[in-house]
């Protein structure tokens, strides 16, 4: 097998669930044993499993694991939270663990998948933790509290009228106004192609829909392209799909300063993994959102 057919195999998985559980080597033997194809990810620190029914199956698997492991570190979690609780409002205490619900933020979501046998529970919009995980969520709890409450609507309505008339909110606005033109400047001895995903260091992954030649005025637009020459062109975009980042070939290297200058390169096996976990919530969104919005019969 080439290494392009190996490349393609690998870009054709189904986006990837992530999990996490305190290292003994008993237990990684039981999950390699049970997800052979499982990789360890060092960005993410937790394990990556592929597959449609991957979650379903790390589900079971945690299920699994916490009965084996209940008698001794339920006990031991429940006792030490006795000892040393942690009083706030976005954690609440269940018949088998802490619930954890707060504003969505970024740093919360890391922080949690890092914590072992954590689990989201879709229907109540919480974060599950056991009993026996307390002492990893007792040492990451500052980090997940401190970032929660920057995420309240209130906090955020405070910082957005504190930068309100800066030269920040300023910078912000030209940022979304350049956004909303969809254009990329890229240089015109090197094009992109076109209807394919590229990685590009403002955007991300889009895809380009069509290149009009336009040279660019590099001092006008410096602050939104600084890598742009007068060698650039105007080329369009359009954000890419699920589908169309599912069978996107990975890179086989890093982008190096010539694929950053000329404004595009071949996205990574990372990008495209970050790219496709916000395409798929992203189309989850829409699909909710017509659902809820069709009229019923």
């Amino acid at each position: 097998m080439t290494d392009d057919h190996q490349k393609r195999d690998e870009a054709d998985r189904p986006p990837q669930e992530t999990v996490s559980f305190a290292f003994d080597r008993m237990t990684v033997a039981r999950f390699r044993e049970t997800f052979a194809n499982a990789r360890w990810s060092d960005r993410l620190q937790a394990w990556t499993v592929p597959g449609g029914t991957a979650r379903k199956r790390i589900d079971r698997w945690l299920s699994t694991e916490a009965d084996r492991r209940k008698p001794y570190d339920e006990e031991r979690g429940r006792d030490a939270f006795e000892f040393e609780p942690i009083p706030s409002p976005y954690l609440q205490v269940f018949d088998s663990g802490f619930r954890i619900r707060t504003p969505y933020s970024r740093t919360v979501v890391d922080e949690l998948r890092q914590v072992p046998f954590a689990r989201w529970n879709g229907d109540d919009k919480v974060w599950e933790i056991p009993f026996a995980s307390y002492d990893d969520l007792q040492h990451r709890w500052e980090t997940i509290e401190e970032a929660a409450k920057r995420s309240e609507p209130e906090e955020r309505r405070k910082r957005a009228e504190a930068r309100r008339g800066t030269e920040d909110e300023a910078k912000a606005r030209r940022r979304t106004s350049e956004r909303k033109k969809r254009r990329l400047a890229v240089s015109s001895d090197d094009l992109p192609p076109v209807g394919r995903p590229v990685a590009t260091a403002a955007y991300g992954i889009v895809v380009i829909t069509d290149v009009s030649g336009e040279i660019v005025d590099p001092e006008q637009i410096a602050e939104h392209h600084p890598a742009a020459t007068e060698e650039h062109v105007w080329a369009g975009w359009r954000p890419s799909t699920l589908d169309e980042l599912v069978h996107t070939w990975p890179a086989r290297s890093e982008p190096g300063e010539y694929e950053r200058l000329r404004g595009w390169w071949n996205p990574t096996l990372d990008e495209l993994r970050e790219a496709r976990r916000v395409a798929k919530s992203r189309e989850r969104r829409k699909s909710e959102f017509r659902w809820c919005c069709e009229p019923r019969r």
